[in-house]
């Protein structure tokens, strides 16, 4: 049944999105052939070009390969998926702020990247662009595209941390480009705001962006012979030559989209059953999700318009179910056909088409309607597809509700730490820090104190746990107001957290606080700040001063002599005056009723009289 709901239009391309995304295509198809010059090379390449419409830019456009070794070079001791950790020194902001787990991503395609940047002028050319005010722009078709994808990445990863603020951010376009990378390098280009930087138009039939879903090591030969076929300089497609490995690559390509759609369907609908743990021990899904900004041509006239990875990995499937009258082999013919039709994205977006929000349509239309199907631009979808579909929609919305709750308990928060402030404040004009005052615990306030850091405790737990559940948006840890909240809340109560620590000795039973009994809470908000910052990793550490300062004391007290922590010692001297300067360490540490100074005066005289904080330290 058509839905009645008319199609929501998405945001439009812009006039000058359009004139871009023309430019794009007439590079990667730029003489109405099958296939960019030198396409057959086993290795990408690249050509850039420079423009000055709609303003001035320069069009770096990556070439695909027709080889299976460019899509997993060595099968030996790799992933099945052919998947690899992305390389932090390449790409640091590809990983889980929290967890630090680092993204995986195709190790053919960002060993074919990593080439071009190592032995080729792409960085030279990429600066020169730069500085002559240009806007950088990546293109490419088929594997070109992913290499394209991996550029936008890496420019942006270097133009952030440069704090090249008056850089325009680049413009990625692919054309039937394969998926890249997992569910984390997914999120993290979600987090750092840079899905609206990639586009990825795609024909609902092609079958190259969905070759990652299956296991590329044991169908090296089925791909070559996909490869060999779209490849531009080899003979049309012949039912007869193919009827045997092309049509049975295609059923396995279907049988393992159908497995990661309907386990990722499952995971977002909230299903708990044992059954999802079970399919995973047995069948090893494919790591691969989409990133970034999906555009389906289902018509000349209409363009789907999707930034929801879980949507588009619905339909990544769903756009394939076969027609019941449709022989495997014409279905496979159709798809192989689909990658050489993005010619027709030239005419299409010079023309007024529609940018259609057909996610957002559906998700309206569902409630209290009994639907067998709905049409999009005239490819017939099933009821579970719009259940599928519908259900990532509602997930995304979901997450976005649990944000505003988050939001909500910001006040609490503030509120909280505004009543810490006034306590660390009583405390100095007491002449006593706040830590050794809390560690005491011989005062109401004192008291006070702990309850209000048992609040703020319960209300950060519950966002950590969330975040790890994945029930916040991806863009929530890069959010500056919720890391400067994070910074501040750490900064002032991780110190009770610690003194809380000691107090009780739980560094006798369970080991030191930083090694064993540090909160998620402090380690991803100190995360967040770095990652924010473009940081090094651990360079925030300055909320667990006091727990150096103890262990120090500890060690000393169970007989290691100053000889044996002299190097400790003078690391956290000097990181002390570090924070201080910064003033991100407060001054109350170095009152002359501190426990920090009473000890520091017991270390020997001459290693005091050279200290960095000497001029510090009271009398």
């Amino acid at each position: 049944m058509p839905m009645d709901t008319p199609p929501r239009r998405a945001a439009a391309l812009s006039d000058d999105d359009r004139l871009l995304v023309d430019h794009c295509a007439a590079l990667s198809f730029p003489s109405g052939s099958r296939s960019p010059t030198s396409a057959t090379a086993a290795a990408s390449s690249f050509q850039v070009h420079h423009a000055s419409r709609p303003y001035p830019c320069a069009a770096f456009v990556f070439t695909p390969t027709w080889s299976a070794a460019g899509w997993m070079p060595d099968a030996g001791g790799r992933a099945p998926f052919g998947d690899a950790e992305v390389d932090p020194a390449v790409f640091p902001s590809l990983r889980s702020v929290g967890s630090g787990v680092p993204a995986r991503a195709s190790a053919a395609f960002m060993a074919a990247f990593t080439g071009l940047l190592d032995g080729s002028p792409l960085q030279s050319e990429v600066s020169r662009a730069v500085a002559e005010e240009k806007r950088i722009v990546f293109t490419g078709h088929s594997s070109g595209g992913s290499i394209a994808t991996l550029a936008a990445i890496w420019f942006l990863e270097n133009c952030t941390r440069r704090g090249s603020v008056n850089q325009a951010q680049p413009f990625c376009v692919t054309f039937g480009a394969p998926l890249v990378g997992d569910n984390i390098f997914n999120h993290a280009v979600r987090r750092e705001g840079w899905s609206q930087c990639i586009l990825h138009f795609i024909m609902p039939l092609d079958i190259i962006p969905r070759i990652p879903l299956t296991p590329l090591a044991s169908s090296r030969e089925q791909i070559q012979s996909v490869l060999d076929w779209l490849s531009p300089h080899s003979p049309n497609f012949s039912p007869a030559g193919n009827s045997l490995v092309i049509p049975e690559f295609y059923e396995t390509l279907l049988r393992s989209t159908l497995s990661i759609a309907s386990y990722e369907a499952c995971s977002f609908m909230g299903c708990t059953s044992s059954i999802l743990g079970t399919l995973t021990s047995f069948i090893e899904l494919s790591p691969y999700r989409p990133c970034g900004t999906y555009l389906f041509l289902t018509s000349p006239e209409q363009l789907i318009v999707l930034t929801n990875s879980d949507a588009v990995l619905q339909l990544l499937f769903y756009f394939l179910q076969l027609d019941p009258q449709q022989q495997l082999l014409d279905a496979a013919a159709r798809s192989l056909s689909a990658h050489w039709q993005y010619e027709s994205i030239k005419q299409c977006v010079t023309q007024e088409i529609a940018c259609v929000d057909y996610l957002g349509a559906i998700s309206s239309s569902l409630p209290g309607r009994p639907m067998n199907g709905t049409a999009i631009g005239g490819l017939e979808l099933s009821k579970e597809a719009m259940l599928s579909l519908a259900a990532a929609g509602q997930w995304e919305k979901q997450r976005e509700i649990n944000q505003a709750k988050i939001d909500a308990n910001c006040s609490k928060i503030q509120e909280a730490l505004k009543s810490l402030n006034e306590y660390k404040r009583t405390c100095e004009l007491h002449e006593v820090s706040y830590y050794d005052s809390f560690k005491l615990q011989r005062e109401v306030h004192d008291f006070n104190s702990n309850v209000r850091r048992l609040e703020l405790a319960g209300l950060w737990d519950e966002i950590i746990e969330m975040l790890r559940r994945r029930e916040l948006p991806d863009a929530f840890e890069g959010r500056e107001e919720w890391v400067n909240l994070g910074t501040s809340y750490r900064r002032l109560v991780e110190p009770l957290d610690i003194a809380n620590y000691y107090r009780h000795s739980k560094n006798e039973d369970t080991g030191s606080y930083l090694c064993k009994g540090r909160p998620r809470r402090y380690k991803y908000t100190q995360k967040w700040r770095e990652q924010l910052l473009r940081i090094p990793l651990g360079s925030s550490l300055e909320s667990c001063f006091w727990a150096m300062s103890e262990e120090l004391q500890a060690e000393m007290v169970n007989g290691k002599s100053f000889q044996d922590l002299k190097d400790r010692v003078g690391k956290l001297e000097s990181d002390a005056l570090g924070w201080f300067t910064s003033g991100s360490l407060g001054k109350d540490v170095f009152l002359s009723s501190s426990s920090f100074v009473i000890w520091w005066k017991t270390l020997p005289e001459q290693h005091r009289s050279a200290s960095c904080i000497a001029r510090l330290i009271p009398p």
